[in-house]
């Protein structure tokens, strides 16, 4: 609303055209998000500690010092991240943008999905929210318009084939099928984000990190120029997107203020299924699918930590990790939660950078 107001005025004072532009706009995303937060954070967090009176429900099977230090910790703190991008995004990017909105689809559908998890876990004081089943159905169903929304959007045959990262003219071709794969990618994202989140800060700096470097991709791939000159796929339309990664910057950082241990306030599944679920529509949007198993890495190495301790468990009845997901498993061995969070957070950063080395390497 704001870009179309300033440019509006653009012809009349000639200043107003820099908002015309797309890293001006990003800027200014960041910021919005950043400040919607630093204002209505408080707010936010007293009014949930208020609703849910002896907050998030702590696992009694998961590390016991949690119970002791964790407990009475508000969750649903992904309303907050939600709120400032969604406000960022309404004002900064171009809203005729199909992409735009499939994506904000795609976050406040997971969100959705994330806050009524987390309702029943509060209100019943339980660890188990609704129905798995019923939950993957509802990913997948919002999924599947999303994706079905960028085949219909992008050019073809690209739109509807999986590129394969340092390999620039390499396509592999799926057709209709391609919706399945998409799919894939974004609740995958989404859960493996909410896997991640389990210590203060943990998954919030490593989702602004992936967040970032999808926001200088969506930025590349949607000039032609840049991509022309990188080499990438031009996917007209998908620069807007750098808006919303930008937003999820800018919303990640406020949050992080009230996130830092000890937290004031959890994300809970309305953030972390949210935000990876949009980590993964873009990914879907600007054809670097493959690249986001490699910039989430970190999301991945937890999601397959639980993911061996299952199979293990069932086919040897032995555990591979003293406790699953991974970062759980570094408390048991002694770690402080500082440590581990901080290591992890440059796991991601040193994995962000290899996927963004393959913008070049082709």
């Amino acid at each position: 609303m704001l870009y179309y107001l300033l440019t509006s005025f653009a012809s009349e004072v000639s200043a107003l055209n820099v908002f015309r532009y797309l890293t001006t706009r990003t800027g200014g995303a960041i910021l919005t998000a950043l400040v919607f937060i630093f204002i209505f954070g408080p707010k936010i967090i007293s009014l949930l500690k208020v609703k849910q009176g002896k907050g998030q429900p702590i696992r009694t099977d998961g590390p016991q010092r949690h119970l002791v230090e964790k407990q009475g910790t508000p969750t649903m703190g992904g309303l907050m991240i939600l709120s400032g991008v969604f406000v960022a995004t309404i004002m900064w990017a171009d809203l005729s943008n199909l992409y735009v909105w499939a994506v904000l689809f795609v976050l406040l559908g997971f969100g959705a999905i994330g806050f009524y998890d987390d309702f029943l876990k509060v209100t019943r004081a339980s660890v188990r929210g609704f129905s798995s089943r019923l939950r993957l159905l509802s990913e997948f169903a919002i999924a599947a318009v999303a994706v079905a929304c960028f085949m219909w959007i992008g050019a073809k045959p690209l739109a509807s084939s999986l590129a394969v990262p340092f390999l620039k003219d390499v396509l592999i071709y799926f057709g209709p099928f391609f919706i399945l794969i998409g799919v894939l990618v974004i609740v995958g994202a989404g859960n493996a984000v909410n896997i991640t989140d389990g210590l203060d800060g943990l998954a919030i700096v490593p989702v602004m990190i992936a967040a970032g470097s999808y926001g200088l991709i969506a930025y590349l791939v949607g000039n032609a120029v840049f991509a022309e000159y990188l080499q990438l796929h031009f996917v007209r339309g998908t620069g807007e997107l750098a808006i919303i990664c930008g937003a999820l910057v800018g919303a990640g950082l406020g949050f992080l203020w009230f996130n830092a241990p000890p937290a004031m306030i959890f994300m809970g599944d309305t953030g972390s299924l949210s935000l990876g679920g949009a980590l993964g529509a873009i990914a879907v949007a600007v054809k670097h699918e493959i690249v986001l198993a490699i910039i989430g890495g970190l999301f991945v190495l937890e999601t397959v930590s639980v993911i061996v301790q299952v199979i293990s468990f069932k086919m040897t009845g032995k555990r591979v990790f003293a406790m699953a997901p991974l970062h759980h498993h570094f408390e048991q061995k002694g770690w402080k939660e500082p440590t581990i969070v901080i290591r992890f957070w440059i796991i991601a950063f040193v994995l962000a950078l290899i996927g963004l080395s393959t913008l070049k390497l082709r």
